[in-house]
């Protein structure tokens, strides 16, 4: 039976992939920030050794955009260094490493689907710590998988889908960016193929180690993204504001974001057998979940991920 290992189980991916890996039947070790800190090798291995997981997943982000312009020594000191704990640890151990990753490394310039392939072209303080990361697992670790996704969404944490019930319970109109493109990526989805991922490593001469793309398959923009929200939350009789096309000038941010952020996912479905899940049935499982939780689940406490 797998054990995984879920540092940043206490985020918006990590505590789905945690729901998700125990209901199969894996034996999940689930470490928030609180419990593990990844910045901290003694404290790393400790868990490892005590644990004796059969993969390492690292779900565990510094992931507030703007704000890590102003707080560069500690995106970077999760983002990076953290990881590079982590990937030290395990490959001393012999174990292999799921390690999450973001469009955010590429510069947002292209007009065709990224491919892992592509060169890389951070941009902002957020996005040269991730890109930091990823180079750190590769340094440390010959048994990695990268896996990059976009525009992640869900139940939990802070993120496009509950800040859009908010704000549209607050306010009778939003303004939302029409000229930024990509691909939103439910964490149930990505939970999934994690696991599935999980699965297919820890089989005999598995060797197709590297980096991978997965998110979901529609491509939109914010707008279009927000318009698909509101048009399946009206049918839960909620409040649907007036929605306004606005361009990325008109809401400047103190971090640049990529104005194109598709991810090809040609190479992920060729080895791992996984397609990329349509937008529509995503969200409306997303919702039905917090509807069902709460009435309200604007108003739930938001946890930022860790």
């Amino acid at each position: 039976m797998s054990r995984i290992m879920i540092f940043g189980a206490g985020g918006q991916i990590g505590r789905h992939l945690t729901e998700t890996a125990s209901g199969i039947g894996c034996e999940v070790l689930g470490l928030t920030h609180g419990e593990a800190d990844i910045c901290d090798a003694a404290v790393v291995a400790d868990a490892i050794t005590r644990g004796k997981p059969t993969t390492i997943v690292n779900a565990a982000a510094y992931t507030a955009v703007d704000k890590a312009e102003s707080e560069a020594d500690k995106a970077f000191s999760i983002n990076r260094d953290g990881a590079s704990v982590i990937a030290q640890v395990a490959a001393e151990a012999n174990i292999p490493l799921i390690h999450l990753s973001t469009d955010y490394v590429f510069d947002g310039l292209s007009r065709t689907p990224y491919t892992e392939e592509d060169p890389v072209n951070p941009q902002g303080t957020y996005a040269k710590s991730k890109e930091a990361g990823e180079r750190a697992v590769r340094d440390a670790h010959d048994r990695h998988l990268i896996l990059r996704t976009a525009w992640v969404y869900g139940p939990y944490g802070t993120n496009f889908l509950r800040t859009m019930l908010r704000l549209g319970a607050e306010r009778d109109e939003l303004g939302i960016v029409d000229d930024q493109i990509g691909c939103p990526t439910a964490t149930r989805d990505l939970a999934e193929a994690i696991t599935t991922l999980v699965e297919t490593i820890e089989r005999p001469r598995f060797n197709d180690w590297g980096t991978y793309h997965h998110v979901g398959a529609d491509v939109v923009t914010w707008y279009g993204f927000a318009s698909t929200i509101f048009a399946e939350v009206a049918r839960f009789g909620q409040k649907v504001p007036r929605l306004r096309p606005i361009t990325t000038a008109d809401y400047p941010t103190p971090a640049p974001r990529p104005a194109y952020s598709v991810l090809s996912t040609a190479k992920f479905n060729r080895v791992f057998g996984i397609e990329p899940k349509p937008l529509p049935g995503s969200l409306i499982a997303s919702l039905d979940r917090l509807f069902r939780e709460n009435r309200h689940p604007w108003q739930c406490p938001i946890k930022s991920v860790s």
